[in-house]
């Protein structure tokens, strides 16, 4: 019977979590808030130092495994070829780890810094400017990146090197754990992922349905309401179940093609018709003031704050603290689809790929659409900033683009570029949830009625909480409950060098290779 792949203790625990938090949010959304918000303003005052650490870290440790011996292993034998080519397999993974939430922040995060600065920096001043075009990339750069890769370490390697049939993130701790992962404990780890997955979702759902539907009502006059909302997010939820339904090679990858063709068309139009010579330094100078202040912005707190008269500005909390968390919530999802596309790559080619296709692919959207928008308020062309405050982000994302040429062909691209990436995002998670909640992976994919099941549930839960206006709470929800997956991604970090260093000792002791080590002259896939 295929139902007996299930694993049931994780299926039935992440749905009893899922219920568990919704229902009292329903019954009592007052009450739920303020307990929400009360933990996650605990977690990021007492903890942001764990944040900050961890994404330094997590890029230093990359960067060594990248360039060790472990980086030469090759994720499959000798003979295995790349199951996709550089473009299809960049794409999936940028549309996979980024989603819509991209198109809404790269658009407007500027004017957010712009008027409340980091560094105790005038709101509005020349310094401010500098930075509002500057943080977007650091926030959705390298460290936010290798946040992402790092499950993808040990959890391909035990899928294509020790050919565990499991994509699970409790396997892929089991060389610390030991058999404490059959039991209760790695029923734990999984049910904390799917958990944490579908809350991250739920924002990206929060940020993204907005977003689609001023454009909708842009193009169709249609008005902008809940029933609206809730129609673009079903129609959405059909597109990535279709997808995920159709699987990896028919459905994701065609989709993800798509939408990177469409990414390239709005970034190349608003490079071209938007103010192009203005775009391109401001681009290189916020390159230039990142690499010039990478570490001062990665380690940026407040502790004077607590102990002297100065004002606290709550950036780093309301901020980077923020996005690390967001981060680790998405990391072992996008971790694990990472590892299940990245068969016949090696170990080096996954991570620096990963973390160079995809800081590059968010320093275009930031240098180009919000230098764009930033040039519309410098020049006094348009009020970004004044449009913002009374008619909300959303709208404004779409009158910065009316203030294009053409702007009736790009608010359409650009709204059905934005469902694009919601489905991509969702039908890749929807597939990772399905395979974390089976025992095994028969015939390389999660069984089709289970991928359809998780399709529709992540959907669920922002549904619901959108018709009592408290996506914010889930949003906040999910952050806290990505709290322990600090010490997972610990764990994850722990197990691949424990592994993979064991296998190594073992295939030069009794040259019967275990592992496969490319060389500089084989030609791979």
């Amino acid at each position: 019977m295929k139902n007996q792949l299930i694993d049931w203790p994780t299926f039935i625990g992440a749905l009893i979590i899922l219920f568990g938090v919704t229902i009292p949010l329903i019954l009592f959304p007052e009450t739920g808030a303020e307990v929400v918000n009360i933990a996650n303003d605990f977690m990021t005052g007492n903890f942001g130092v764990l944040y900050i650490l961890l994404g330094l870290l997590a890029l230093f440790f990359l960067l060594f495994v990248a360039f060790s011996k472990q980086g030469k292993i090759k994720l499959g034998n000798r003979d295995t070829k790349r199951e996709f080519g550089t473009f299809s397999w960049a794409a999936m993974l940028f549309s996979a780890g980024i989603g819509s939430s991209i198109l809404y922040w790269a658009m407007i995060e500027w004017a957010y810094y712009y008027q409340g600065p980091p560094f105790g920096i005038t709101p509005e001043a020349e310094e401010s400017i500098r930075y509002a075009a500057t943080y977007g990339m650091f926030h959705w750069g390298p460290i936010a990146w290798a946040i992402y890769t790092l499950p993808a370490l040990p959890i391909a390697y035990f899928y294509y090197v020790r050919k565990k049939p499991v994509l699970k993130i409790s396997e892929s701790v089991r060389p610390v754990l030991g058999k404490l992962v059959d039991g209760p404990l790695g029923n734990i780890i999984d049910v904390l992922f799917i958990f944490g997955l579908m809350g991250g979702a739920g924002t990206t759902l929060a940020l993204g349905t907005p977003m689609i539907t001023e454009g909708i009502n842009d193009i169709t006059g249609l008005p902008v309401n809940l029933l609206t909302q809730a129609g673009v997010m079903l129609v959405c939820t059909g597109i990535f179940a279709i997808s995920s339904y159709s699987g990896l090679q028919r459905g994701i990858k065609i989709l993800s093609d798509a939408n990177l063709w469409l990414v390239i068309f709005i970034l190349g139009f608003v490079f071209i018709f938007g103010p192009t010579v203005f775009i391109s330094e401001a681009t290189v100078s916020s390159i230039g003031i990142l690499l010039n202040d990478f570490f001062r912005m990665a380690t940026w707190l407040e502790p004077l704050a607590q102990v002297t008269s100065f004002e606290s500005t709550l950036f780093p909390e309301s901020w980077t603290i923020f996005y690390w968390a967001w981060w680790l919530v998405y990391a072992p999802f996008v971790g694990l689809f990472v590892a299940r596309i990245s068969r016949g790559r090696t170990i080096q080619q996954m991570i620096l790929g990963t973390m160079i296709y995809g800081t590059l692919g968010c320093i275009l959207f930031f240098g180009i659409l919000g230098n764009y928008g930033l040039f519309l308020q410098l020049s006094n062309s348009f009020d970004v900033i004044g449009y913002m405050n009374e008619y909300g982000a959303p709208a404004t994302i779409i009158e910065i683009l009316n203030q294009l040429p053409f702007s009736g062909l790009v608010v359409p691209v650009f709204t059905i570029l934005s469902i694009i990436f919601l489905s991509t995002t969702f039908d890749s998670a929807s597939y990772i949830l399905a395979a974390v909640a089976q025992k095994s992976l028969e015939g390389g994919d999660p069984l089709r009625w289970h991928r359809l099941f998780w399709a529709f549930t992540l959907c669920f839960m922002p549904l619901v909480l959108m018709f009592i206006g408290d996506l914010q709470t889930l949003q906040t929800a999910s952050i806290v409950s990505g709290f322990p997956i600090i010490f997972i991604m610990i764990l994850l970090a722990w197990s691949f060098m424990k592994a993979s260093n064991k296998d190594i000792r073992a295939s030069r002791e009794y040259r019967a290779p275990t592992i496969y080590i490319a060389r500089k002259n084989d030609k791979e896939g």
